[in-house]
């Protein structure tokens, strides 16, 4: 039997519904997969969040990996007079994208109760590593 690590009860279409009108919105992202310690979640490959070359803008990348860490930070927080900040991020942009889509998937290399830390992966639909992400995030009274 599997432990989840997940302390709020959550769907992926709430997720989905409250970041439609901010920055994941704006960029395309969709929650599409939870699992016991994961998430998953896709971004289209599309001009409006390419660079002037026309590949995948690595802010792009970085937005979605926030996405995913921040998320997925908030979930692991127990109450709801707490809520969880990014305090760093760091990205390595490994191969470029040109079109279709990139799926990032979220897992937790620590959650204590003040830091999380996240580590996030971004692969292409062929599944290569396009990007990989460290996220850490704090928790702070709201």
């Amino acid at each position: 039997m599997s432990k989840t690590i997940w302390k709020k009860p959550f769907t992926l279409e709430a997720i989905n519904d409250i970041n439609s009108n901010c920055m994941p919105g704006h960029v395309g992202i969709d929650f599409i997969e939870k699992g016991d310690d994961y998430l998953v979640a896709k971004m289209p490959v599309v001009p409006h969040n390419h660079q002037p070359m026309g590949l995948l803008h690595g802010g792009a990348s970085v937005v979605l990996a926030e996405t995913l860490g921040s998320v997925a930070a908030l979930l692991c927080i127990e109450g709801d007079d707490k809520s969880a900040v990014g305090v760093e991020i760091n990205a390595n942009h490994l191969r470029a994208a040109r079109k279709g889509w990139v799926y990032g998937t979220v897992k937790p290399v620590r959650i204590g109760r003040q830091l999380q830390v996240w580590n996030i992966e971004i692969r292409d639909e062929k599944e290569h590593l396009t990007c990989v992400s460290r996220l850490t995030t704090m928790t702070v009274g709201l």
